[in-house]
């Protein structure tokens, strides 16, 4: 009977032990495992520098500037917009292995987040290529430099994008540190119980670690793909598909009130008056900046005096199916 008991209680703490290991490793960093398995490090591992860290990281991301010791801010990075103004810091949609549109608008909804133009900068540092596709037809060149450099792809983000001032080497090295807190999470995988078993196998003996780092991989999006769309040829009629008002109201207020209520991000204001809808829907079928079909497809420009602009929305953000359901719901408030 004391034997039976004790290995009884053996068991019960092998069995234990392994549903910790199994919860632990749910929440360790994916490139942490896959360098476990043999894959190499990632292009986007850290530099030491100097004044470089998370908490600056964090300031820039979220704010736009630092803080020293005493409290006292630097100089800001841009004056017209911050990296929040147009990326999540959340996942944006259940299945990170694909990029759907109407899948990341409902998630943003149960989650509270906004539909934003960028794409999240959860899990960026997993990725191994930027400024992906038809971003090449907005910034030539450049894309070039950035397209597998997270750092020049940082950059040109802060001077193109936020229209600001460059980086200095410590302030990029601060939010890449700051990105790294962001990584993908094993949990955030979908992954089965019996595949977190085989890789946790994998991992332990060495054995079979090709086919968990490409079950791995197939579960997340290296690349962010970048599909530019154009306005329908007949704005009167719009494109050939019914719009579901439903589905238009949380469009607006996941996506249009989050940077134009109160002129967050725009001199452009927008509230839930009819007022709103009224002027939106008498611009729905016009050449102007303030038609749906017109910013959303190829955002808006600078103006004189003031550098911030609309960015446009990617077919991978806001599809056509999207842009009907916002009139039909524009419509029915107007």
């Amino acid at each position: 009977m004391k034997s039976f008991t004790i290995g009884f209680f053996s068991l019960f703490l092998f069995l234990i032990g392994w549903i910790n290991v199994e919860s632990n490793f749910d929440q360790r960093g994916v490139q942490t495992v896959l360098e476990k398995l043999g894959e190499g490090n990632s292009p986007n591992v850290l530099i030491p520098i100097r004044k470089a860290s998370i908490a600056h990281g964090e300031q820039l991301v979220k704010f736009g500037f630092t803080t020293n010791k005493n409290g006292a801010k630097g100089k800001k990075q841009s004056k017209h917009f911050v990296c929040t103004s147009c990326h999540n810091l959340e996942p944006e949609q259940y299945d990170l292995s694909a990029s759907n549109a109407q899948a990341k608008l409902d998630y943003a909804i149960e989650n509270n987040i906004p539909l934003l133009q960028g794409t999240t900068l959860y899990g960026v540092v997993n990725r191994t290529s930027f400024y992906n596709d038809d971003y090449f037809k907005k910034y030539g060149e450049l894309t070039l430099k950035a397209r597998h450099d997270i750092r020049n792809s940082i950059q040109l983000c802060a001077v193109e994008c936020a229209q600001g001032r460059p980086l200095k080497d410590w302030e990029i090295e601060s939010i890449l540190a700051y990105l790294w807190t962001l990584e993908l999470k094993m949990d955030d995988l979908n992954l089965s119980k019996d595949e977190i078993s085989k890789i946790n196998l994998a991992s332990k003996r060495g054995t079979n670690t090709e086919d968990a780092i490409e079950k791995i991989k197939s579960k997340y999006l290296e690349k962010s793909p970048a599909t530019f769309m154009y306005p329908p040829e007949n704005r009167k009629e719009g494109f050939d598909l019914k719009g579901d008002p439903k589905n238009g109201e949380k469009i607006y207020q996941a996506s249009c009130l989050y940077c134009h209520k109160n002129g967050r991000y725009s001199f452009f204001s927008l509230d839930e008056t009819k007022y709103s809808f009224k002027y939106l829907q008498k611009h729905v079928d016009r050449y102007s900046p303030y038609s749906i079909y017109q910013v959303t497809r190829y955002g808006t420009s600078p103006m004189n005096g003031k550098k911030s602009y609309m960015p446009y929305y990617t077919k991978e953000k806001m599809s056509n199916q999207m842009i009907e359901d916002l009139r039909a719901f524009i419509q029915s408030k107007s």
